[in-house]
């Protein structure tokens, strides 16, 4: 906000700084914005009929929590105009909700603390990942609902948390979602991966009790709390990242968050222990599993609505598929790199399905035209 507010005046005659941001867009190309800020020093700004007296200091050497150089901005004027301030600030702000109005912001671990990751990206539409016939629309009642009962929760002393695990092999569409449910229910993401270098179990519970208004907090790969666990004594374990205790305790101990909903997402949930996905810890636990013949329906129409208004080749598609026995043995993300390979082209779509067929293994080539 504060470098909204500076860009907002027109300074006087004083020395400027260029400030440049570099922004991509969605096809790559980078495009690189300039724009003049005070630079350290003293400055005369004027602001509907005040002057106002800035004064910049960068404090020697210092950083702050996120490792930016620390400074301070001397804001002065005359007593006549001294509420001002307040028409300034509330014009900052509005300019800094603008830049991330309408988007999802995601946040990462960075400096021992949240750090957004890039530019606040656009919404993804919620119907853009197709789950198991009704499963996504239950996953965002059930959350809608918890967000309108946080006084029935309060009143009966339980603890204001969700819990949701999602599950399945990979290519299901569970970080997806919940990128999707992010932009549905106008919330951002807080995005971490307990196999991240440097992640201890205090680090761990102080981000967790330092998430960002309106936050999903995303746990990838749980699973990884627990490998590679070793004997460190009689009364615990150590691990390469944080350790199984750890990751209780910041989900449900006693100094864990409140007012938190919490995504955890696994390819292996037999790895997972029985204490962690205990009701209090995870509160509804779902299997993304591989394309049904619903989600393949659904996907096509997505993609070939306009080519394929019949629903002829839809239906030529679906004789194929099963054919070849891919019904729930394929992931949705190999049907889509498929539809986005023959992208306008439904018929070539059709011929190519037996390359599908290399989607039951780990990895997929892209598959080539004849």
């Amino acid at each position: 906000m504060v470098e909204a507010l500076i860009r907002r005046f027109t300074p006087g005659l004083h020395h400027l700084q260029i400030k440049t941001a570099s922004q991509k867009t969605p096809g790559g190309a980078s495009h690189t914005h300039f724009s003049l800020v005070p630079g350290h020093g003293k400055h005369i700004l004027r602001f509907k009929n005040a002057f106002i007296a800035v004064d910049r200091q960068r404090e020697g050497k210092s950083f702050d929590a996120q490792g930016q150089p620390f400074e301070t901005i001397k804001l002065t004027t005359l007593y006549a105009h001294r509420h001002i301030f307040e028409d300034m600030f509330s014009e900052a702000h509005s300019l800094s909700m603008q830049s991330i109005e309408g988007k999802t912001m995601v946040y990462t671990l960075r400096n021992m603390t949240w750090m957004p990751l890039g530019d606040a990206k656009r919404k993804r539409p919620f119907d853009s990942v197709v789950l198991e016939e009704g499963m996504a629309e239950m996953i965002r009642d059930d959350v809608r609902e918890f967000l309108n009962a946080r006084t029935w929760y309060l009143d009966r002393g339980i603890p204001y948390r969700r819990g949701y695990l999602l599950h399945g092999p990979p290519g299901t569409g569970k970080t997806s979602f919940v990128q999707a449910l992010a932009g549905e229910l106008d919330f951002n993401i807080a995005m971490l991966s307990l196999s991240q270098r440097g992640l201890t179990d205090d680090l761990l519970n102080q981000l967790m009790l330092n998430l960002p208004p309106r936050t999903f907090v995303l746990l990838e790969d749980a699973d990884a709390a627990f490998n590679n666990r070793r004997q460190r004594d009689e009364d615990g374990f150590s691990g390469a990242t944080v350790t199984f205790s750890g990751l209780l305790n910041a989900l449900d101990g006693v100094a864990s968050a409140e007012e938190r909903i919490a995504f955890m997402t696994t390819n292996h949930i037999e790895r997972l222990d029985d204490a962690l996905i205990r009701p209090g810890r995870v509160d509804m636990t779902l299997r993304l599993g591989e394309a049904t013949l619903w989600q393949m329906e659904q996907m096509w129409d997505r993609f070939y609505a306009h080519q394929d208004p019949d629903g002829s080749k839809r239906t030529l598609f679906i004789e194929r598929v099963e054919q070849y026995g891919l019904v729930n043995s394929v992931s949705t993300a190999a049907l889509q790199g498929l539809f986005l390979y023959n992208k306008d082209d439904p018929d070539g779509a059709v011929n190519m399905v037996g390359q599908l067929l290399m989607a039951k293994t780990p990895t997929m080539e892209v598959p080539k035209k004849n």
